[in-house]
């Protein structure tokens, strides 16, 4: 059985380790996975049991700065301890197969310990097929010219010298890697467009009576959604706000899902203003939300790339806000106005965050026909198929050597 190392990093919120939780489902009845982690742990997150799962020492990111999670050790321990981690892995397991997950493209402040990565499985004596997992958006936040330029240099460079194959995980008929980088065709390795990478309901994860209460209940089912949950709170607040003027045009019951890295004080007041309404019921999160995503009538959330996948793999209406952390809008942005223009969900802004409006917003949005879409959301299973014929023609031409 081949095996592959994936390395992950979550600076911010947990989009990353989504993606590479559903792609890690397609190769695990095939290869064996070693799966290396760099973020904050989220409780109830699963893998397949036959992955083995490796957490460095957490790092996240305030600002541009990188944050030990175990505040009693210094940064430059953590980075050591990271590095020599990394290298070790990559010594025990040999594997067959390295992927960054967005690395090069992103995630640069972590150079110091993925060079000497690369470096090692570029110059292992059996051959390694090194290979970058990508999202569909990427180097989109606003930088001035020449330091876009320089950075869009050192990735050539960096994809140039170490990989064999860019898996972009969009689908080629809506978002292009040229249009968010436009040296795509310096780059001398393979471009895979996979399609994009949407979630399957989990076939881990038991539900529980409150769960069992709720897909039962006949009302209408609206989801509320902040992903990771770290700049959820505005949409969240908001929600709780529209509640009780909603109440009087419709019945409904609201299932919100703050996130497991909303600070806890933020969780606290949503908390104590949920316990007030008897039509809305808070959770830090649940596993199960695909499930709950087929069961809504209408979904509220902010816009990341796997739960803009969720809210079209169920094809639920939805009302989607672009994250208001600034480093990210734009690539939500990006997304969300291209789905909305072809009528797949509605756009919200900040201005529609008033009760008033939001109320007004998701009656307008549960009166709507959902509209169906033709976007490519294999990339999952694509993504498996490639690496198998990958490395299976690895294999062969080794033997025939």
């Amino acid at each position: 059985m081949k095996k592959i190392m994936i390395y992950c990093q979550h600076l911010a919120g947990m989009g990353h380790l989504v993606r590479c939780r559903e792609i890690i489902r397609s190769l695990a009845p095939t290869f064996k996975i070693c799966f290396v982690s760099g973020g904050q742990m989220v409780s109830a997150f699963e893998l397949p049991r036959m992955v083995e799962v490796v957490q460095l020492p957490g790092l996240r990111q305030k600002g541009a700065a990188l944050i030990p999670l175990d505040e009693t050790t210094s940064l430059e321990e953590i980075k050591a301890q990271r590095k020599q981690m990394l290298l070790d892995i990559f010594d025990r397991f040999q594997p067959d197969c390295l992927i960054t997950e967005c690395f090069p493209f992103s995630k640069m402040s972590m150079k110091y310990e993925l060079s000497p990565l690369l470096k090692k499985a570029k110059s292992s004596l059996q051959t390694v097929k090194i290979i970058c997992s990508l999202r569909d958006l990427i180097m989109t936040q606003p930088l001035p010219a020449e330091e876009k330029i320089r950075r869009i240099d050192k990735v050539c460079r960096l994809i140039n010298r170490f990989y064999d194959a860019v898996l972009l995980h969009a689908d080629a008929n809506f978002q292009r890697i040229e249009g968010c980088f436009p040296r795509a065709s310096d780059l001398t390795c393979e471009i895979i467009y996979t399609g994009y990478v949407a979630q399957s309901p989990s076939n881990i994860a038991m539900p529980t009576p409150e769960d069992i209460t709720a897909f039962g209940d006949l009302s209408p089912m609206i989801v509320v959604s902040a992903g990771g949950g770290r700049h959820g709170y505005p949409l969240l607040n908001a929600m709780m706000r529209a509640s009780p003027l909603l109440t009087h045009q419709l019945p409904h019951q609201i299932h919100a899902f703050a996130g497991p890295f909303m600070p806890e004080e933020d969780f606290l007041t949503l908390q104590q203003a949920a316990a007030k309404l008897p039509n809305v019921t808070l959770q830090r999160y649940t596993p199960l939300l695909i499930d709950y995503l087929n069961k809504a009538d209408l979904s509220v959330s902010l816009g990341g790339y796997n739960t803009t996948m969720n809210l079209l793999r169920t094809r639920v209406r939805s009302l989607l806000l672009p994250s208001l952390n600034p480093s990210q809008t734009d690539e939500q942005r990006i997304r969300a106005e291209k789905l909305a223009h072809l009528g797949v969900l509605t756009l919200l802004t900040p201005q529609d965050l008033r009760p008033q409006r939001l109320a007004e917003a998701i009656i307008t949005a549960l009166h709507q026909t959902p509209t169906s879409h033709q976007i490519d959301l294999q990339g999952a299973a694509k993504t498996a198929s490639y690496l198998q014929k990958l490395l299976t023609e690895k294999s062969a031409l080794v033997e025939a050597a």
